[in-house]
């Protein structure tokens, strides 16, 4: 039996291009949200599967068709549920574990949108200021090198 809920795991991938610029993208149900890629892992996947699978469902990007090497960060994290997110999982179920990587692109990467209203290139301190959750902050401030200056 399958169940219609959410598997209380996900991929985070922060996506950066050469010049030090972080892909932002606005979602479409919070016009206030804006994060890197991330996406809940399906049933049987594994973390690194769902980074691959949800870079190219949301950016259009296939990493592993261009050459990009995809970074394990072995960084994991555990963050609340938003309230307004808690009906996607089983019930009772308050938290979420998050695996972190990380992926260089060129700087004149094509984005194609599906499940984003926007998106952004932005310098590291600008999209840390951007995105919405702590652990897609954090995330960009340890795994994005600082631009050469």
């Amino acid at each position: 039996m399958v169940s219609h809920y959410r598997i209380p795991q996900s991929a985070l991938t922060v996506v950066y291009n050469r010049a030090g610029q972080v892909l932002v993208m606005q979602r479409n149900d919070d016009p206030e949200f804006w994060q890197s890629v991330t996406g809940t892992l399906e049933q049987g996947e594994k973390p690194i599967q769902t980074a691959l699978r949800e870079v190219l469902e949301e950016t259009n990007i296939d990493i592993t068709q261009s050459g990009y090497q995809l970074k394990d960060c072995q960084k994991i994290n555990t963050y609340e549920i938003r309230d307004r997110w808690k009906h996607r999982y089983p019930p009772g179920t308050a938290y979420n574990t998050e695996h972190v990587f990380a992926v260089e692109v060129a700087n004149e990467q094509g984005i194609v949108l599906t499940e984003h209203s926007a998106y952004l290139w932005l310098d590291k301190v600008s999209a840390m200021q951007k995105v919405w959750s702590d652990t897609n902050r954090e995330a960009i401030s340890l795994y994005v090198p600082d631009a050469n200056l």
